[in-house]
């Protein structure tokens, strides 16, 4: 029978199997299979890894999470207030830099792999590589350094240093969240992940104008992923447009895989491309709120056909929210499994 990971393998380097990978970000959905409520799922690396086991067996897609929530970053660094919702991912509640001494106060740890806030991830890992045998690809999520201070500072207050400085402590700040982003790509490398989702908020001209992305943004991101092995990398930014800059992110880094935005052209993704790397066709998850079955079988067919064109080819969704039902999950899986097939020759 054929892997999970021999699929996404063969589509990395453009050959088909059976059928395209289908990946799926289901996240909290984890804690209601389980039963749990969300701080009580996220406290344990074994819940976590039970969750994603028990949510790939039900629908079927091809992708396992060790992600617990955005925010565990913070916890790393010396956040000590999460907020935990009924039916939505966990948040920063506190952000450790107020003041621009707290910049020059921040200290990034020597270890992430050693660090006691990593030790779940480390088991959440290990459970799911052993009772699956490698038969699946295990992710990790990675913040990128211009997007870490988002969740260390706060949005507004970053944007206010990133454009109008001082740029000396803008830079230190940048320098610090480069190496936190070096250290734990080294970290979950060494606990065992497959894919490294390069987290990137500030990649797309859907954020900032290009000429800042040329001239600003994408030198960070070259520091960021300098001497990175660029297997297993992906080049991720949110839900936010990708095509525009796929190229420059080409030309000026190793990665071979991207993740566009439910925004994207998938057949414009694979024309920019051109078999050059790997890139998924995104489902919009948003509409599964207010979409009928039809008009999700629909959608899903259309963004598969386009993408379908090119060798070096995945379906893939956003982040699939909590108040979808079951119901509509599995009927989006469904359907990218069934039009996901490739002929037979």
């Amino acid at each position: 029978m054929i892997s999970a990971s021999q699929r996404l393998a063969a589509a990395l380097k453009g050959e088909r199997l059976d059928r395209i990978p289908v990946f799926c970000n289901l996240i909290d959905q984890g804690a209601r299979e389980l039963g749990m409520s969300i701080r009580q799922y996220y406290s344990r690396g074994a819940n976590v890894a039970e969750g994603q086991l028990r949510l790939v067996k039900k629908y079927g897609h091809d992708n396992l999470w060790s992600l617990f929530y955005v925010g565990r970053e913070a916890v790393m660094l010396g956040c000590d207030k999460i907020n935990f919702p009924d039916d939505g991912p966990p948040n920063v509640a506190d952000f450790i830099i107020k003041t621009p001494e707290d910049i020059k106060k921040l200290h990034i740890p020597d270890d992430i792999y050693s660090h006691p806030e990593f030790q779940e991830e480390i088991e959440c890992i290990r459970i799911m590589r052993k009772e699956t045998e490698g038969r699946y690809p295990v992710i990790a999520y990675l913040t990128s350094a211009l997007t870490l201070p988002c969740i260390l500072m706060g949005m507004e207050k970053w944007f206010k240093l990133l454009l109008f400085g001082p740029a000396e402590l803008r830079d230190e700040l940048l320098n610090k969240c480069c190496e936190f982003f070096r250290k734990h790509l080294a970290a979950y490398k060494k606990a065992g992940a497959d894919v490294f989702l390069y987290s990137e908020a500030f990649g797309s001209t859907d954020f900032v104008p290009m000429k800042m992305f040329r001239e600003f943004c994408l030198p960070w991101i070259e520091k960021d992923l300098e001497g990175v092995d660029p297997q297993g990398m992906v080049y991720y930014c949110g839900s936010s447009r990708l095509n525009p800059v796929i190229d420059a992110i080409l030309e000026r880094t190793r990665i071979e895989a991207f993740y566009p935005g439910p925004l994207d052209d998938a057949a414009e993704s694979g024309r920019i491309l051109n078999d050059r790397a790997l890139f998924a066709g995104v489902f919009n998850d948003i509409r599964l709120i207010e979409w009928t079955p039809g008009e999700i079988r629909s959608e899903v067919k259309r963004i598969i056909t386009a993408g379908m064109k090119s060798k070096k080819f995945i379906f893939g969704t956003s982040v699939i929210p909590c108040c979808v039902p079951e119901t509509k999950i599995r009927v989006l899986l469904d359907a990218a499994l069934e039009f996901g097939v490739h002929e037979r020759r």
